[in-house]
């Protein structure tokens, strides 16, 4: 093992923030930092409108003519500070971004200065190129590094060294250049909480390459680091990036759809890579120091005035009770004033509980805690007063028993009482890793874990949910699909339920997230998608548990009922207004096409033969195309009104919205599709039909033209077309995959 990881022993693991107070710094034992010589500043303020404003301006907009002019006479301004905030020259215009000769400027400004002054920090304890670094001023950076290597292990304000800095702010290029010169981050000043920082950092802002570096060099850092849960958060990192190749990608997706392997094999992503060294790593730990680093940090508990006084208060009608149940055992009519004494402390409680419910209303921050109170003395309520009606409805007993009985209830439901307040509020971590994972769907990184640590799939979250039940709630089939690969062990993770009583299917019944639903085209298909969610997850589920009601005494039917009724209202208006207006442009093309059947080209011939009355151009090819299409576009134009007229006189339930309903929006846009192409056909091909010889180029021309309505309606209708076949004929291959992806190469999901 590197000696280097023996540094730190601590398992804690501080999250850094903008100026964290233990981030990557150099040795304590380093002298007091130079600062920049005030006279200016604080002398005659002439003297400083003379010569600290020109040269401020000079330096924000790196001007050197105007800076030399100023500097030529008086060198030692360079150490000077020019704002109150202790800024030099230097610092100005090493932390700028806009002007175009920073580069040029900054270099003829650091030979003008020793390495000495280079060291110059401002108030905040910030050198010039820790600001260059934050800014991502790289050449700036690398000016000053060649004259100075020491100012890498400078900190700046927060005890940030300029490297942490410039991954804070995702600056790849000066990350790079300045890792380059970090001696692999093996200087006295860093320590593996201090790499740990870094890494993070750089995973956050996308930097998978050093990243993959550093844990090559320390791969133990993933257990003092939260690399984790912040690779948890991206699932985009793990994604085969798309080639930019067409050809290639029509290849790909060809071979994908008749599962042919072509071409090279998948490279796996940088991310992936980093993972697996973490994760092999953390893997060997003991288990609880696995689950300790899967968990995450604990929940702050929102401490306030309100919940001090309101366990004060439960402490008081507790204590009232507890001391008046012992003064009524010398009374005679103990069992009765034992009676009325739970009922008086029933009413006191279930104040307490209107209390808080004003509490709640008015409550930032803190509204779980709150209800998890109410909830706390609802089931005490609750449970003293049907204990205490079963008893004396048996009536077991002489009084004397009965009031005994009762005591002992009485002090029982106290005493557990007591508990659950001393205990509350409840810990809680909302950042455990596999739960964040399953909430944005970043399946490739869930396989990975669960590939060498298979009992994570029994991993649940404070609300006792599985990773399973997250996917669903969020829905997210890729995880949810991995039910299908772990055998009978889904029947036992399934039945689960939350705090609520809600189980898989309750879950799939509330409504989707916004963001999820944004995938998918039109409202109408968005119902669709979260009915094939309903029927998916009930086919999985033990029968037993499809009509299991939850606290709110509803059904999972009744719940996605309720849930979806606003979107079924949605989804009814938007395929109205979509029907209404593709019939419309149905109907006026069916009028042109009619009229133009009875008007053809060229008219009809005016002569006493057989010929009497029959179109001029009847032996013309093109005169049989033209009433071909003509008569196609009618017949399919006609067609669109009836279908758009049925979506319009649907019932619009809810299992309509399954097949029924895409199924006529598709025929209907089809036949649109259908009845534009030929009406412009026919238009196009009529013109062939008048003009000929020498005027060929005349119908040419507008066949051409006639092409561009075809064009654009297949651009603007095709994405809502393809949506439609993809919804209703793809997603029904959204569930059971046939590749495995947990026990094979490279998941591809």
């Amino acid at each position: 093992m590197d000696k280097t990881l023996e540094k730190e022993n601590s398992d804690t693991h501080h999250h850094p923030q903008d100026a964290p107070q233990d981030a990557p710094q150099a040795n304590p034992n380093t002298t007091e930092r130079e600062l920049p010589i005030t006279d200016l500043i604080k002398g005659a303020k002439t003297e400083y409108l003379k010569i600290g404003v020109p040269l401020y301006e000079a330096s924000i907009k790196c001007d050197w003519e105007d800076a030399y002019a100023i500097l030529i006479k008086n060198p030692e301004l360079v150490k000077y500070s020019i704002t109150e905030n202790g800024e030099t020259a230097l610092h100005i215009a090493a932390s700028a971004k806009g002007p175009k000769h920073v580069k040029q400027f900054v270099k003829n400004l650091v030979d003008l200065m020793s390495k000495e002054d280079l060291e110059i920090v401002n108030k905040n304890h910030n050198t010039a190129l820790y600001l260059a670094a934050a800014a991502g001023n790289v050449e700036t950076v690398k000016i000053m590094v060649e004259k100075n290597k020491t100012l890498v292990t400078i900190p700046g304000g927060g005890g940030m060294v300029p490297l942490y800095a410039a991954a804070l702010f995702g600056n790849e290029k000066v990350v790079q250049y300045l890792y380059g010169q970090s001696q692999g981050l093996r200087d006295d000043f860093w320590t593996n909480t201090s790499r740990g920082w870094l890494l993070e950092k750089c995973v956050e802002s996308d930097m998978f390459d050093i990243a993959l570096d550093i844990v090559k060099k320390f791969p133990q850092i993933g257990r003092v680091s939260n690399v984790l849960g912040v690779l948890a958060r991206k699932p985009e990192a793990f994604r085969e990036k798309e080639s930019s190749n067409i050809i290639e990608r029509t290849i790909n997706s060809v071979s994908a759809f008749i599962h042919l392997k072509t071409g090279t094999p998948e490279k796996e992503s940088e991310a992936l890579q980093l993972l697996r060294i973490v994760w092999e790593d953390i893997v060997q730990m003991d288990k609880n120091d696995i689950d300790r680093i899967l968990r995450g940090t604990q929940d702050p508990i929102i401490s306030d005035s309100g919940r001090v006084i309101h366990m004060a208060r439960l402490d008081k009608h507790l204590n009232k009770l507890q001391v008046e149940t012992q003064n009524v055992t010398k009374d005679k009519n103990q069992v009765s004033k034992l009676k009325d004494l739970v009922s008086e402390h029933v009413l006191d409680m279930h104040d307490e509980i209107q209390l808080l419910i004003k509490e709640n209303k008015m409550a930032s921050g803190k509204e779980n805690q709150v209800l998890e109170l109410q909830k706390l003395i609802s089931e005490y309520i609750v449970k003293i007063h049907d204990e205490t009606k079963n008893l004396f409805t048996q009536k077991a007993g002489t009084p004397d028993h009965q009031a005994h009985k009762l005591q002992q209830l009485i002090n029982q439901r106290i005493a557990k009482m007591r508990h659950e307040i001393e205990n509350y509020p409840k810990k809680t971590f909302s950042s455990r890793v596999l739960f964040v994972a399953a909430e944005v769907g970043n399946t490739i990184f869930l396989v990975e874990l669960i590939r060498l640590y298979p009992d994570l799939i029994w991993k649940i979250n404070d609300n006792g949910l599985s990773i399973f039940h997250i996917a669903v709630e969020h829905r997210h089939e890729g995880i949810y699909n991995l039910l299908y690969e772990i055998g009978a062990m889904k029947d036992m993770i399934t039945p689960m339920k939350d705090r609520q009583g809600n189980n898989m299917l309750h879950l799939v019944g509330k409504s989707a997230k916004e963001k999820r639903l944004e995938d998918v085209s039109g409202v109408a298909l968005q119902m669709q998608r979260e009915l094939l969610w309903f029927l998916e997850v009930k086919d999985m589920i033990p029968p037993s548990y499809r009509e299991k009601k939850n606290e709110d005494d509803l059904t999972p039917h009744e719940l996605f009922t309720k849930e979806h009724k606003e979107l079924v209202s949605q989804g009814e208006k938007w395929m109205k207004g979509t029907a209404s207006q593709c019939m419309v442009v149905a109907a006026l093309i069916a009028t042109i096409v009619f009229a133009a059947a009875f008007t053809v080209p060229g008219g009809y011939a005016q002569t006493d033969d057989k010929y009497n009355g029959i179109p001029v151009f009847r032996s013309k090819a093109t005169f049989l195309v033209f009433v071909v299409a003509d008569a196609i576009s009618l017949f399919a134009s006609s067609g669109s009104i009836l279908i758009f007229l049925s979506i319009l006189t649907s019932r619009y339930a809810e299992r309509d919205f399954l097949e029924s309903i895409p199924n006529k929006l598709m025929a209907g846009l089809a036949t649109l599709f259908i009845s534009i192409a030929t009406m412009t056909l026919a238009f196009g091909v009529s013109f062939f039909v008048l003009y000929q010889q020498g005027f060929l180029w005349i119908p040419i021309l507008i066949a051409v033209f006639a092409i561009l309505p075809v064009i654009l309606y297949l651009c603007l209708q095709f994405g809502l077309f393809s949506d439609i076949i993809r919804s209703t004929y793809g997603s029904r291959y959204l569930f059971k995959p046939k590749k495995h992806v947990l026990y094979y190469e490279n998941p591809k999901v």
